[in-house]
């Protein structure tokens, strides 16, 4: 099996294991911390989120250039770039720790009016600890990019299993003998230190990669930046989006608000991860495909293959969510955040097709054509930020969810519509192979199953989990037989063959 197909398998182990982790992990965490310290705790690391933006978009770049460079055999070039990027980094890490400083003496006026004395001093230790963190994993996320340019997808996504497997086990332990929010981020940071330096060791060892330091070219830093500062501008929106409502709920109303809310983004974000994880390991793969010069109808191809597999997989996942989410929920955390069905539910509907269609975002970078995205989502996502901030007064959580939702709806209609000017994206075709049938699926037993459950009571965890498997197995049997077409069923096959082995 390729390092391709090897990455894509573990990168959805691994996004199925940090899900099940989360799940598992965060009613523990609640019950240790109690619903005020975990807002404190969601709501610091929503804020510390954003100074993590100053990646600028570089990880982005590293892996387009070192994909580049490695295609050329130009093994000096490449020690050129990655010395320009590490001393960026250096520049950027400096940066931020004095931005840090000063927001950290600017805590006690943002947040005055919505913690209390205690939560504000917990939290602003929280601050520097995540600070810190941040400081390290800038340059050190350089070594992931460059793997993920040599299309070595297993190692780094080995270790990152490993690593949620260890902090959950060192969470649960430093929890059970009474630590509090300050450990888990003081966990989380020591971890990142020592990922970093085993991938540093990796990169250096078995890529036979070196960055010196010593290298240094001005000419192409202004070429990093114009690839990678729309890359930025994306990923202010995108941590706007998951992060913004947390900050204004945090503002304008209470920590248990923004821990309901916080748990409604969480589920959101595990659905997203499920296709956006396998955008990184698609990267290399799509400028391959620009360099070849791939025709419009060859891209759509790609996307479509792509597509149906993301489809099957995110239709099953939202489908399960709508018939038992709620049950889910008041079994997990509590009838207290059943409201965090609804705030996931939204987020995941809008999220569906954008993921489906994650290849084409990653064939706009490989084109350097992400300019346009950035912009109308910077726009959009302004707009409804704005409007949330006002309609949270007096809609609460759903004045914050709504906006920000028709946002991501409205950017994705448009994306659409700019695939098939930039690229000459078949949108009809896509639909058609894609989301015809599957969505007619989804409707009928979807609605089928709504009917069967709704004569039961799932109060247990014994008949949540009868419901998943039975609903799951009958939709995987009829995705199996009515969806998928002789190439899929080939690699379901090629998968149980391997086992068997």
């Amino acid at each position: 099996m390729s390092q391709l197909k090897k990455g894509a398998v573990l990168t959805y182990i691994k996004i199925v294991l940090t899900n099940i982790v989360g799940l598992l992990l965060t009613p523990f965490i609640i019950k240790n911390l109690g619903d005020s310290e975990y807002g404190v705790y969601i709501l610091i690391g929503s804020f510390v989120g954003y100074l993590g933006l100053m990646n600028l978009g570089i990880n982005n770049a590293i892996i387009r250039y070192v994909a580049k460079y490695k295609a050329k055999n130009d093994k000096q070039g490449e020690q050129e770039f990655l010395g320009t990027t590490m001393w960026i980094y250096i520049v950027i890490s400096l940066v931020l720790t004095i931005i840090g400083y000063f927001l950290y003496f600017k805590l006690d006026s943002v947040f005055a009016d919505s913690l209390t004395t205690e939560e504000l001093r917990i939290g602003k230790i929280m601050f520097i600890i995540l600070v810190g963190n941040i400081a390290i994993a800038l340059p050190g996320g350089a070594f992931s990019a460059i793997c993920s340019g040599y299309e070595s997808f297993v190692f780094p996504n080995l270790l990152s299993i490993i690593k949620y497997i260890v902090r959950a086990i060192v969470i649960f332990c430093a929890l059970l003998m009474g630590g509090k929010g300050i450990s888990i981020v003081v966990i989380d940071t020591v971890l990142t230190l020592m990922i970093i330096i085993v991938s540093a060791i990796f990169v250096r060892k078995k890529l036979g990669v070196q960055i010196p330091l010593k290298l240094f070219n001005k000419k192409l830093v202004k070429d990093i930046f114009n690839y990678s500062i729309w890359v930025f501008l994306f990923a202010i929106v995108f941590k706007f989006q998951w992060n913004t409502g947390q900050i204004i709920l945090g503002i304008n109303t209470d920590t248990t608000t923004v821990a309901i809310y916080g748990i409604g983004v969480m589920l959101g974000g595990y659905y997203g991860a499920f296709a956006s994880g396998i955008n990184s390991v698609l990267i290399p793969r799509a400028t391959q495909m620009v360099v070849r010069k791939s025709s419009g109808i060859d891209l759509t191809e790609a996307m479509i293959k792509i597509g149906r597999l993301n489809t099957f997989i995110l239709l099953l996942v939202i489908s399960g969510f709508i018939l038992f989410g709620r049950a889910f929920i008041s079994l997990w955390v509590g009838e207290a955040y059943i409201q965090s069905w609804a705030v996931a539910l939204l987020y995941m509907s809008v999220l569906t097709l954008p993921l489906i269609q994650s290849f084409g975002n990653s064939i706009l970078e490989a084109k350097r054509l992400n300019r346009y995205k950035s912009i109308i989502s910077a726009l959009t996502v302004t707009i409804a930020i704005a409007l949330s901030f006002l309609l949270t007064k007096v809609y609460g959580i759903f004045g914050v969810v709504i906006p920000l939702v028709l946002a991501m709806a409205i950017n994705s209609i448009i994306m659409n519509f700019y695939y098939r000017k930039k690229f000459d994206f078949k949108i009809f075709l896509f639909f058609k192979e894609c989301l015809l049938s599957s969505l007619i699926v989804f409707i009928i037993l979807t609605s089928v199953f709504y009917y069967v459950i709704s004569k039961f009571n799932l109060n247990s965890w014994f008949s949540f989990v009868f419901g998943i498997v039975v609903y799951a197995s009958l939709y995987l049997i009829t995705t199996y037989y009515f969806l998928m077409n002789n190439y899929e069923k080939t690699l379901i096959l090629n998968m149980f063959k391997r086992k068997k082995k």
